[in-house]
């Protein structure tokens, strides 16, 4: 597998868990007559209550009746109203059960806990979701850099890049096929690299990371698939 397919593969990861959650939480349900007559979010005793649904509407690319949807599966999963790390690691371990998805759903909590108080709340949830479903082909490719930015600097290094690849090959688990070398990890760091880097002084910008996504096809293929997942 090239660099487009590791890339492809990463983007894929990454809404395969939103899918994967939302089936958990049953947001994927068909809408009850119940759902559309109502005009704001229930809010139940919990932890932390969830912004306004006009401003929620606002901020993401859903309808009242979508968000109202959402809400109400969350809010079922997560009384508290907050999903913490541990829980967001077991509910992505369940669909890759041959492989340790610990550390790649560490990297993926951290993209959404905007905040970074440990916790990701429903504004968190429905804003990634909507980004990543409905979003530009700009503003997907800003939420992927932000996941590859581990430390949130501004830049990619060789290091998070290569941290991320083992994490998704730990993740992939040891009975791919063909199996995989040891040493392949740290082969697509260097052809991402060497993609990327356009300047060549060690690390990837956003701008070098956006121009050569945008001028590759199988990338922006891969930014379509899931619009019309809800």
């Amino acid at each position: 597998m090239g660099i487009q397919g590791m890339e492809l593969c990463a983007m894929a990861v990454v809404v395969l868990l939103f899918i994967a959650v939302l089936k958990q939480f049953g947001i994927l349900e068909p809408m009850s007559m119940e759902d559309s007559s109502d005009s704001e979010l229930e809010l139940s005793t919990v932890r932390h209550q969830p912004e306004g649904l006009d401003q929620l509407q606002a901020q993401t690319k859903f309808t009242k009746k979508e968000l109202q949807s959402l809400y109400r599966g969350f809010k079922n999963e997560c009384p508290t109203g907050l999903v913490d790390e541990d829980t967001f690691k077991l509910i992505y371990s369940q669909f890759f059960p041959q492989g340790d998805a610990t550390t790649y759903a560490h990297f993926l909590f951290n993209a959404f806990d905007a905040d970074g108080n440990g916790a990701i709340r429903f504004e968190d949830f429905v804003v990634g979701l909507s980004i990543l479903l409905r979003g530009t082909v700009h503003e997907k490719l800003k939420w992927a850099f932000n996941l590859y930015d581990i430390n949130k600097d501004g830049y990619i290094t060789k290091e998070e890049m290569l941290a991320i690849m083992k994490s998704i090959y730990d993740m992939m688990g040891r009975h791919t096929y063909p199996i995989l070398r040891e040493d392949a990890p740290l082969e697509h760091v260097e052809r991402f690299f060497q993609k990327m880097d356009r300047n060549q002084d060690g690390v990837v910008t956003i701008d070098e990371f956006l121009e050569t996504c945008q001028k590759d096809e199988n990338i922006m293929s891969s930014m379509q698939l899931f619009e019309n997942v809800i």
